[in-house]
């Protein structure tokens, strides 16, 4: 195997087409950095790549492949498998039952070709979520789609930025659904997935800090009605009988700011705001969200369709950078036999 061939291939799904994925993907299947660690395949519209590199001004060649096999990787060239399934005059920055259903397909081939093993990651553009409904799909995001589409029953997601990394125990539900749904075993199965992704990315022994849900973490009971021992503690204890440094339950108020500066490798937040928030005033715009508990790699920016800026060329691609970079560094190497047999 050559340098190139070595590297991972990434599908990279071009998301709702009508927002900024377009406009992030191009500069970032094309930056030295995405280059020197993984072969991106985008999942996609070719016509709408093209737009979107004439209106972030970058020189782009998007040829269309049918499949990863296909792919060659050098110069400007934009590798994409090309579902053809948006109008040329599709509105930027508008809701589109269309451009949902793009959305929602590209992931359905990004599923398959991973589990299939022609691509070693997943590398995901945002979708909308109220297209994907108007478009009939009913999930509340990329995380829950990608567990139905490989057929596993729970996921966790995580964000990564420069400064501190967040696990969630529950994400899109209301909150005080998700105070009822936080009970021992699922705290457990998450701390278990952040553990295991922060060692497959090369820390043996990390250190995990793990939230409280009321203020103070209930400061021994002055807050709330016991829910940290109840829900909280008992996961904690299996867990360091086991050897895994999982410490807490913390102040969620405290445990970011210790998580910046260094005391901590991986957070764990008991509900969506709880982590999110931090996450996004630590570091949105190199952040990467990640499908923790699949059977394969998924990444993806940590931010939206910006249906505000979609079709300005305003986008940032940094995040898209970062979101290729972690999936090559999370992917297994491929298997040079089974390329052969593909070609």
């Amino acid at each position: 195997m050559n340098a190139v061939s070595a590297l991972p291939v990434v599908a990279l799904t071009m998301g709702d087409g009508a927002g900024i994925g377009p406009e992030v993907i191009v500069p970032a299947v094309l930056h030295p950095d995405t280059l020197a660690v993984c072969r991106p395949v985008v999942i996609g519209d070719a016509r709408r790549l093209r737009q979107a590199a004439t209106i972030v001004g970058v020189e782009a060649d998007v040829v269309a492949v049918a499949g990863p096999d296909e792919a060659e990787f050098g110069g400007r060239r934009v590798n994409v498998i090309d579902l053809g399934l948006l109008p040329e005059d599709l509105p930027w920055g508008e809701l589109s039952p269309v451009a949902g259903e793009g959305a929602y397909q590209y992931v359905r081939l990004a599923a398959e070709l991973a589990l299939s093993g022609a691509v070693q990651a997943i590398c995901t553009a945002p979708l909308n979520k109220e297209a994907l409904h108007a478009a009939g799909h009913v999930f509340p995001g990329h995380t829950e789609l990608l567990a139905h589409l490989t057929g596993v029953e729970e996921v966790s997601m995580m964000l990564s930025t420069p400064k501190v990394k967040v696990i969630h125990v529950t994400t899109h539900i209301g909150l005080l659904d998700a105070v009822r749904r936080i009970e021992p075993g699922l705290v457990e199965r998450t701390v278990r997935r952040g553990h295991e992704a922060l060692v497959r990315a090369g820390n043996k022994t990390p250190v995990i800090g793990v939230c409280g849900i009321n203020p103070h973490a209930g400061e021994n009971g002055l807050f709330g009605y016991g829910e940290e021992e109840e829900k909280i503690v008992p996961a904690l204890e299996v867990l360091r009988e086991q050897g895994i440094d999982a410490r807490g339950p913390l102040p969620a108020d405290t445990a970011f700011f210790l998580a910046g500066r260094g005391d901590y490798d991986l957070i764990v937040a008991m509900y969506h705001d709880q982590g999110h928030g931090p996450v996004k005033v630590l570091g949105i715009e190199a952040g990467v969200n990640l499908t923790v508990g699949l059977p394969v790699i998924r990444t993806s920016v940590d931010h939206g369709t910006a249906f505000d800026i979609a079709g300005t060329g305003k986008a940032d691609a940094r995040s898209m950078v970062e979101a290729l970079r972690q999936a090559a560094e999370l992917a297994v190497a491929p298997d040079p036999d089974q390329e052969t047999a593909a070609r």
